[in-house]
């Protein structure tokens, strides 16, 4: 969880907190128990101590059919929703009462001056109520759901300008590595021209603690994050795991070039709850020939002084989603 507030153009961090979620409590991106992750978002939010109670959450781009259509311009709002649904009906493999469907006007078309660009996106209602359900079950109220790929996006809005030229006319992979999944996102000019998402994440080195210091999932999981593990842990479990999942990142991008007119990266982005491992930006550069660093969207704020910049800069990485979506509710 992060709160943000706004000042004119610039942000400021007021509060976050990271809250471990009870094993299996979410699988594959469902909520597989309810009353837990509801437990684990209320015990967020009482140890974050803030008053808000309105939350935008995300779901996984894996839960949401997204489609940019086109559409004629100068439509009223009622108009252009009738248009939307009826298009939307080719795409979606549901019928409309079962999902939930919105859309956001992207701008004129490029190729008919008479018509705009429309995105739009569907997902199972059950999918949606969930999530909603958790946050409600916590005391909390759901005021926009959003895509996690989208999340990103705006969050990106931020670190691009750490980048050189604040990244014009550059391609930029974030890589974002959670518990289970790695997904990769490809901006160009900060818009989306690529999304994957493969099967590897932080929970294969918390079972290589396991097995290597017959740990239970438990202790491998709290041995790695507050570390006392033994001497020979960095070159023989750490590094390994590092150099696998370098050989991941280069295996997404040539899945990214061989699928698109696309042959080059500029910058890697590095996120995720192991986007932060001390050195895993050299292996990553060295294996892809690619400069990568470490995505941090707090860099350039202000901070209150309720928040720890050293144990930020460890975290950061792990918040770039929850960091855009608070970013939603200073849309205008």
């Amino acid at each position: 969880m992060v709160e943000l507030s706004h000042n004119g153009k610039a942000y400021s961090i007021e509060r976050y907190v990271i809250e471990q979620l009870p094993k299996d409590a979410v699988t594959d991106g469902n909520i597989a128990n309810l009353d837990v992750v509801g437990d684990a978002v209320k015990r967020a939010w009482r140890l974050m101590g803030t008053r808000i109670k309105n939350v935008a959450l995300a779901l996984p781009a894996a839960a949401v059919i997204t489609k940019k259509i086109t559409i004629p311009a100068g439509q009223n709002e009622n108009e252009m929703e009738l248009q939307v649904e009826t298009e939307a009906n080719q795409y979606i493999p549901f019928a409309l009462d079962e999902v939930n469907l919105d859309f956001q006007v992207l701008g004129p078309s490029p190729a008919a001056p008479d018509e705009v660009d429309v995105l739009v996106a569907a997902s199972r209602k059950e999918k949606v109520e969930d999530r909603v359900g958790a946050v409600e079950a916590a005391g909390l109220k759901a005021v926009v759901v959003d895509v996690e790929s989208y999340a990103t996006l705006t969050a990106y809005e931020l670190i691009k300008r750490q980048l050189p030229g604040e990244g014009a006319n550059q391609i930029v992979a974030v890589v974002d590595i959670g518990a289970t999944m790695m997904h990769i996102n490809v901006l160009r000019d900060g818009n989306q021209v690529y999304f994957r998402e493969q099967a590897f994440g932080g929970n294969q080195l918390t079972q290589d603690i396991q097995r290597r210091y017959n740990l239970s999932s438990d202790e491998a999981e709290a041995a790695k994050r507050s570390g006392g593990l033994p001497e020979n842990y960095e070159p023989e479990v750490l590094q390994p795991f590092m150099d696998g999942l370098a050989l991941e990142v280069s295996r997404a991008l040539q899945f990214f070039f061989t699928s698109t007119q696309f042959n080059k990266v500029d910058h890697i982005l590095l996120a995720g709850g192991c986007g932060g491992i001390h050195g895993l930006d050299e292996v990553v550069a060295n294996r892809t020939q690619v400069g990568t660093m470490i995505a941090n969207p707090f860099l350039n704020m202000t901070q209150s002084s309720r928040i720890k910049p050293r144990q930020l800069l460890i975290d950061a990485p792990s918040l770039l989603i929850a960091c855009g979506l608070a970013m939603r509710r200073f849309d205008a």
